[in-house]
């Protein structure tokens, strides 16, 4: 029997188990050393209903989720508050989740907050990570941000004029062990007014559209799923108050929401096919 023949087969499997093992290497680096170091800008048209024709086209820029570690995202958000400069937003929506474990990275981010430019400020909220990190006291990072310029917004609203039209932002306290209270929330919103809620959880969309409907939510929490697969974009794993809305917008009776996959990492620094999102929106009015 000739050997050549024997030997062919053996060659090609070979072949395709160094593709294979070649191609889950190139995965894993790109997931472990690449993927998490790079941001881009997601371009998104959101609406909002009962927008006047003066605030048709405004931007707002929404970064979540940093989970922010200061010996490793360093140069992500050096290049981060770059970008959003470059955009010159109108204004920029901070949606939680700042710290992963402890507290100690608040301030050097910071540091890198108070070089963000908008023209017409910057709102935060807390996520349930930041909740956790201080057991539910809030005031530890309201003092800190609007320190820095920030305003930080804890089952509250503020009216924000633009154009010489108003607009109204709310934001809940976080949900996860958190106390949510989104009667205080919304009070003293017209019923006809625009308005734009920081819920850092998105599930709790749902219960928003109990005391409230007509109106767009910005969200983070899910990281998009950190990890996806390719081109379906399926994000295997989900987490509590992020299982039903994972990622992008979603519309629900007069209303809806967006989900951003944020920019930090929390367990494993690790994200695949989910690059780091700045969430760039252009707000319309509903028609």
């Amino acid at each position: 029997m000739n050997d050549d023949k024997l030997s062919k087969p053996k060659k090609k499997l070979l072949t395709r188990r160094k593709f294979i093992l070649g191609g889950m290497g190139l995965a894993v680096g790109d997931a472990f050393f690449i993927e998490p170091n790079i941001s881009h800008i997601s371009n998104n048209s959101l609406t909002v209903p009962y927008l006047p024709a003066g605030l048709e086209g405004i931007k707002i820029v929404q970064l979540t989720d940093l989970h922010y570690k200061p010996d490793k995202d360093e140069d992500l958000l050096s290049t981060v508050v770059e970008k959003v400069n470059q955009i010159n937003p109108d204004l920029i929506m901070l949606t939680g989740d700042y710290v992963d474990h402890d507290t100690s990275g608040i301030d050097p981010m910071l540091e890198h907050f108070s070089k963000l430019k908008s023209k017409h400020g910057i709102l935060a909220c807390m996520g349930n990570h930041d909740g956790w990190c201080t057991d539910g006291d809030s005031s530890f990072y309201k003092t800190r941000f609007e320190k820095s310029g920030i305003q930080f917004l804890v089952n509250e609203n503020t009216a924000l004029t633009i154009n010489n039209e108003q607009i109204y932002v709310g934001a809940t306290d976080y949900i996860w062990l958190g106390n949510p209270d989104p009667k205080a929330t919304l009070k003293g919103i017209p019923s006809d007014a625009p308005l734009i809620t920081m819920v850092h959880e998105p599930d709790y969309f749902d219960t928003m559209l109990q005391h409230r409907d007509h109106h767009l939510q910005l969200s983070g929490h899910t990281h998009g799923g950190q990890c996806r697969v390719p081109i379906i974009g399926y994000a295997p794993k989900k987490v509590k108050f992020g299982k039903k809305y994972i990622y992008g917008e979603y519309t629900k009776d007069n209303s809806s929401i967006f989900v951003s996959k944020g920019l930090g990492t929390t367990g494993i620094r690790v994200r695949f096919s989910c690059l780091p999102e700045i969430a760039l929106h252009t707000i319309k009015a509903k028609a």
